[in-house]
């Protein structure tokens, strides 16, 4: 199968959409001549028209209200946000209007917009410019949360956010858009709610999210060589989320880390430790569920304090080196 890199995916998923659904539509700032922030959207005003992929003004509380009401009247709106940090001046619409909806008037109302938006640390664009907030928008009953690791999770994953009929806020790391994999050329939808086995193991159960999995994945190669066998969960999707993989795989293995980049206090991690703790997973722990987050400090523009605020792949080795030895 070929291979392609994680924004290529994304771009590809919008591509096939727009192409299979007239009602499909790309809105948002410097997207189109420009090609969007990162450069995911490069081309496909050419391709496919202005009216379909549009610049607008910058005005994200604007630009949210506008997908929330073009979605009520029949659109299938993707909204690409520079960067995720600005989803706090969108909030109001998310929170207050797009999200309540369906709610508000008895299932009668749809609202099939989609928040496509770079997030996390990594590239120097210090703290206005580098957040995981997705746990501000998970908290929020009505919106759907996603996450994707991995190209062909994000492209099938973006096409399911896309033919879904409530609003998802779609988190595509910065850092992973260099990344390749093998992506299906034929369109093609992972269900969200659908968590993945990354990496079977038996010793420990690391659930990790967005740019934690391939570090996640990377440590445990290295713990591997040290006999200690690291099964490696991707939710995938905050909300939905698939509790059933998490709860079986900590049941075989009896020892759960979770790792996210978000600042550790208040992160969604804690969520899905506590689910662990009150599921029947807790009967077989052998060990105290740990949370690896980030610290608890604006992310830095200093290349190594932006490093060390957040997890690495020698923060999981060590943490789960010391989670096997306390019960040793």
């Amino acid at each position: 199968m070929r291979e392609i890199t994680y924004l290529e995916a994304v771009r590809e998923a919008l591509t096939q959409a727009m192409e299979a659904d007239a009602d499909v539509f790309l809105f948002g700032e410097d997207i189109g001549i420009y090609g969007g922030a990162f450069g995911v959207t490069r081309g496909m005003q050419e391709q496919l028209g202005k009216e379909r992929v549009r610049d607008t003004p910058i005005s994200e509380s604007a630009l949210a209200g506008a997908a929330a009401g073009s979605a009520l009247t029949g659109m299938r709106p993707v909204l690409e946000l520079q960067f995720s940090d600005f989803i706090t001046i969108a909030l109001d619409q998310l929170v207050n209007q797009a999200a309540k909806m369906r709610y508000m008037f008895g299932g009668k109302a749809k609202v099939p917009m989609v928040v496509r938006t770079p997030s996390g640390s990594g590239t120097g664009a210090a703290a206005q410019h580098s957040q995981s907030l997705e746990a501000w928008v998970a908290h929020v009953p009505g919106l759907k949360v996603v996450q994707p690791s991995t190209p062909y999770d994000a492209k099938g994953l973006l096409k399911a956010a896309i033919e879904d009929d409530n609003p998802v806020i779609f988190y595509e790391h910065k850092l992973l858009y260099k990344t390749k994999g093998e992506v299906p050329e034929e369109p093609y939808s992972i269900p969200l709610g659908k968590a993945e086995v990354k990496r079977k193991g038996t010793d420990v159960t690391v659930i990790a999210t967005g740019i934690m999995v391939p570090k996640a994945l990377q440590a445990a190669e290295i713990l591997a060589k040290k006999e200690i066998e690291v099964e490696v969960v991707d939710p995938r999707t905050l909300v939905p989320l698939d509790e059933e993989t998490m709860i079986q795989s900590v049941k075989k293995t009896g020892r759960a880390c979770v790792v996210y980049e978000a600042v550790k206090r208040g992160g969604y991690g804690a969520e899905i430790a506590s689910m662990i703790a009150e599921s029947e997973a807790f009967d077989y722990l052998d060990a105290p569920i740990v949370r690896l987050g980030g610290k608890e400090v604006p992310i830095p523009y200093n290349p190594q304090l932006e490093k060390a605020a957040v997890p690495q792949e020698e923060d999981i080795v060590q943490a789960i080196e010391q989670m096997v030895a306390k019960v040793i």
